[in-house]
């Protein structure tokens, strides 16, 4: 193992700089050029056609068998112009990757090339080999995949890619992207219908999200020269270099000239896909990065989001480098997010999260405000539930990520004018221009983004026209949670609707009914609001008081989802029946105890074959040192310490291992997943994981380096 570590180190220092050149000069020139949306559908099809689609894509209305033909003979003749021979459904089972069962154009009988709308609308793919958490059995194989018209095709090699959903021979859905259609769907109606109390032009409110990614960059050799960076995603051992992050020299410092060649050219393939990546930087730990896009339509951000990972991933083998989207690759480090920036936005082209100098929008912006904090205070464990993940748990309360503790933080001016409003109480005005003034709605600052300073500790905080999610997994698929998030905003939009009608039923003025009713909401969801530093130990007495939850660990927070109240929301919006997050739940458990399992076996696994043996070594040569000291009468009382030290270690951990090997035994025959999750999550992970750590990582810095047989963190974060 040593042999393949110095050879990897080898082929990093031998590496070349590979220059990366766009197609043009100009991003204009080849944005989307692999990409065929509406834009493209429109130049191709008949104005009849395309109206219909128009329709499917913002009124859910279903594409005729002529129109489907019309849409699938003009993406196969725009595919096979640019040389794709084969396309694929692609879609996004709940393994978090996406999936796709690529068929080709060319048809043997006819001896041309084509595609049918049928084959465009719907193909079968294998349900029972995707997690289904029983949905269906084995022998129950059929599963449809369905276009999604409102997210773009694209060509992806040479393969014609449909955006679609995934769903059981029964109609339950089996994927990520079905959920969150039908939650962006009830934030639409129940935003919409708020809307038209200030503006009765709105008639769409469309959920919208820029999704920052988070990465680390390392060489592949190296990579290869890790077996728990291959097998897990992380590194399971490995003693801190003596320079991490804590001199916050790397973040936004200069890109280094092989990842920025790398970073040109993921994002050509990015921007040709019609992917609108914008930003790239340093991040705050070293050889970690960033790359974020404009804010799009929520549903094709998603999708864009999974292909960026993809393209990443495929792009850096071209530069012999390795992308790392786990939370945790490596401990001590900042690790990775994915910061979702979300906001609603009218048809008429407001984003109802912006404050304006105008008292009267105003008072919309604080309805959509209030609501949204009031639905993260009462569906605070299900924001939760939806980010649970066994590399998340590793990340969230440690390095720069926000702990588990779902909080909101507004800024110290916005925070003032809610504290004013709940605390003036009901205020009886004349009609007039004077009553939004005399309601204090006048009081919103004008320029909120000079006025709030940004906190990156909060794991939900207003960032001035929008919220931004920082708890999310850098390795997740993003459309867990903003289903989630999604549809308890509509439940609350929904609520608040119930209770103005109710007010407005008794005669209250229309603005003084919203007021009111903002002020219960304020008042009834302030604990949730904290404006100071969550990263501290101050904050997790504090939210204790407040009566917070803080769930830490993915098999508990999971139990949100089968909860009575939660189920009941689903089935009310239409998103998932209770058999569908029964099935979600089991899924996610099974994930949970594989992925520590796996973590776990691969501890044992180097342990026993790698890290043991070299110690063992090592040991055979201090015990040689020493008695030729003790023979040539030198003092050998320092060797002999050291190796004291050294079987102390070896000891521990075989010990340690073998004693995780029989709890695994234990625990494997445990039948119910979540007495089975809870078992590894307290007796696997949190007895053992750390204890073998702290023993393998002293042994590393006591074994001479020559003989070490894992690439070091020095060496994965610093040589590129």
């Amino acid at each position: 193992m040593a042999i393949l570590r110095f050879k990897a180190l080898e082929m990093v220092a031998s590496r070349d700089t590979d220059r990366v050149f766009p197609p043009a000069d100009k991003i204009s020139d080849y944005f989307g050029t692999d990409s065929f949306g509406l834009e493209q559908m429109k130049a191709t099809i008949s104005p009849e056609t395309f109206k219909k689609v128009s329709q499917a894509i913002n009124k859910g209305t279903k594409i005729d068998e002529v129109s489907a033909n019309a849409v699938a003979s003009a993406a196969k003749n725009w595919a096979t112009s640019k040389g794709v021979t084969h396309y694929t459904h692609w879609f996004q089972p709940l393994t978090g990757a996406t999936a796709e069962k690529h068929d080709s154009f060319f048809n043997v009988k006819s001896g041309i090339e084509e595609l049918k709308g049928g084959a465009l609308v719907q193909q079968e793919p294998d349900a029972s080999s995707f997690p289904h958490g029983g949905i269906r059995s084995t022998f129950e194989a059929r599963g449809y995949t369905a276009w999604d018209p409102s997210s773009p095709l694209f060509i992806w090699g040479r393969t014609l890619c449909i955006p679609s959903v995934f769903v059981s021979y029964t109609g339950e859905a089996l994927d990520y992207k079905a959920p969150l259609l039908k939650a962006v769907e009830a934030v639409d109606k129940a935003a919409t219908k708020v809307c038209q109390y200030f503006d009765r032009n709105v008639s769409r409110v469309t959920a919208t999200l820029g999704c920052e990614q988070e990465y680390f960059v390392v060489d592949r050799a190296l990579y290869m020269a890790r077996p728990d960076l291959v097998m897990s995603g992380r590194t399971v051992f490995g003693h801190n270099p003596a320079r991490g992050q804590q001199l916050d020299d790397h973040y936004f410092g200069s890109i280094p000239s092989r990842i920025y060649n790398f970073m040109k050219d993921f994002e050509i393939e990015a921007l040709r896909l019609g992917i609108p990546v914008s930003t790239r930087h340093n991040e705050v730990a070293p050889s970690q990065f960033e790359v974020a896009p404009v804010f799009e339509d929520i549903n094709v951000a998603t999708d864009h989001n999974q292909l960026l990972m993809d393209v990443m991933n495929r792009v850096s083998e071209r530069h012999d480098l390795k992308v790392l989207f786990h939370e945790k690759p490596f401990a001590g480090l900042n690790g990775n997010g994915k910061h979702n920036n979300w906001s609603l936005i009218t048809n008429t082209g407001v984003n109802l999260f912006q404050p304006s100098s105008s008292a009267r929008e105003n008072l919309q912006f604080l309805v959509y405000l209030v609501n949204t904090i009031k639905a993260v205070h009462d569906n605070a464990d299900l924001l939760r539930a939806s980010i649970a993940s066994a590399g998340n748990d590793h990340r969230l309360g440690a390095n720069e990520a926000p702990p588990a503790i779902i909080s909101t933080f507004i800024g110290s001016e916005l925070s003032a004018v809610l504290d004013e409003l709940e605390s003036s109480g009901s205020i009886k005005v004349d009609k007039g221009d004077n009553m939004y003034m005399m309601l204090g709605i006048d009081k919103i600052p004008e320029i909120i983004l000079d006025n709030t300073d940004r906190n990156r500790t909060s794991p939900f905080a207003f960032t001035g026209n929008k919220f931004e999610f920082r708890a999310v997994g850098g390795d997740e698929n993003v459309a867990a949670p903003m289903t989630v998030l999604n549809l308890i905003v509509a439940e609350q939009l929904t609520t608040f609707g119930n209770d103005l009608e109710a007010e407005l039923a008794k005669g209250t003025e229309k603005k003084i009914a919203v007021v009111n009713i903002l002020r219960d909401y304020i008042k009834a969801s302030k604990k949730i609001r904290f404006e100071g530093d969550n990263y501290s130990e101050d904050w997790q007495e504090e939210a204790a008081k407040r009566g917070l939850s803080n769930i830490k660990d993915t098999p508990r927070a999971l139990d949100t989802y089968l909860s009575n109240d939660v189920v009941e929301l689903y089935e009310k919006h239409g998103v998932l029946s209770r058999h569908e997050l029964e099935a979600r739940n089991e899924i996610k458990l099974e994930n949970y105890i594989m992925k520590i399992q796996i973590e776990a076996r691969v501890m044992g696994d180097l342990v026993m074959n790698h890290i043991t043996p070299t110690a063992i070594n090592y040991q055979n040569k201090l015990i040689s040192t020493a008695k030729g000291l003790a023979d040539l009468g030198i003092d050998n009382s320092e060797t002999k310490n050291i190796l004291t030290k050294v079987n102390s270690h070896i000891m521990s951990i075989s010990s340690d291992v073998e004693a995780m090997i029989e709890e695994r035994k234990r625990i494997n025959k445990i039948e119910d997943s979540r007495e089975k999750a809870i078992e590894y999550c307290d007796n696997i992970k949190n007895k053992y994981f750390d204890k073998i750590r702290d023993a393998v990582d002293d042994l590393e810095l006591l074994i001479d380096d020559e003989d070490w047989p894992l690439a070091k963190y020095r060496e994965l974060l610093f040589l590129r």
